[in-house]
């Protein structure tokens, strides 16, 4: 499961996903927890399982969110059960 998280940066907020080589820097914590959900969701659609952590400005967790990635369809599961 990849962790995006997002924390204050000085006077910004940042966005950090594990994996991602560069982060992403927003002016409002508002601003950069949308913008983790949105990555969240689409990581999500494409089959990763994420975790966005939301940090206040000292550091303490203030909220966890779950993105799953969908599941098989119920088609796929009963054709691949047996008869």
């Amino acid at each position: 499961m990849r962790i995006i998280s997002v924390a204050a940066l000085g006077a910004d907020w940042t966005v950090r996903a594990h994996g991602f080589e560069n982060d992403m820097l927003f002016r409002s914590g508002a601003r950069a927890e949308a913008a983790a959900r949105r990555l969240g969701e689409r990581l999500a659609a494409s089959g990763e399982a994420c975790e966005i952590q939301v940090h206040d400005r000292t550091g303490a967790l203030v909220g966890r969110f779950l993105c799953a990635a969908p599941g098989p369809s119920r088609g796929a599961l009963a054709q691949a059960s047996p008869p």
